[in-house]
């Protein structure tokens, strides 16, 4: 089955260019990214720490009998409603260190949405260190699970 979330990684460049059409309207596109309880469910982690705003920070966690096995963090730069989040994101515990996320979320009719994202690395090394973890995989499982939990409220 072809992945429905692409991932462009420029030769040569820092970033990687993500691109994700959902059968969701906008606002419950919007709605999975902002609310903890949703996050939690789809991403398949603790929301710690959540502070929608512009400075805000947010901590992610999850566990696996009782040992940390993700944990991420970073503060939030923009955050507008309906159109975009800008956010820092690092996960512990990993040589990628901290990249710059920019999300836009975009309506292309009443039912359907698209999610684009450029996420930018210190260098093309930490990228591709983050290409050689199961990122695609891991990326697009749980951008299913957004759209199957979305549709279902």
């Amino acid at each position: 089955m072809e992945n429905k979330t692409k991932i462009e990684a420029p030769e040569g460049m820092q970033e990687l260019r993500i691109t994700r059409v959902f059968d969701l309207p906008l606002e419950l596109l919007f709605k999975a990214h902002a609310e903890p309880k949703l996050l939690e469910q789809w991403m398949g982690t603790t929301v710690l720490k959540l502070e929608n705003k512009q400075h805000g920070s947010f901590v992610f966690e999850t566990k696996h009998q009782n040992q940390v096995v993700f944990r991420a963090h970073g503060t939030i730069h923009a955050f507008i409603p309906q159109q975009k989040i800008v956010r820092t994101f690092e996960m512990e515990q990993t040589q990628i260190g901290p990249q710059l996320e920019f999300l836009e979320f975009e309506a292309l009719s009443e039912e359907t949405s698209r999610l684009n994202m450029q996420v930018i690395y210190r260098s093309e090394q930490h990228r591709s260190l983050q290409l050689q973890l199961p990122f695609e995989y891991g990326l697009n499982r749980a951008h299913e699970q957004l759209q199957n939990i979305m549709q279902s409220l």
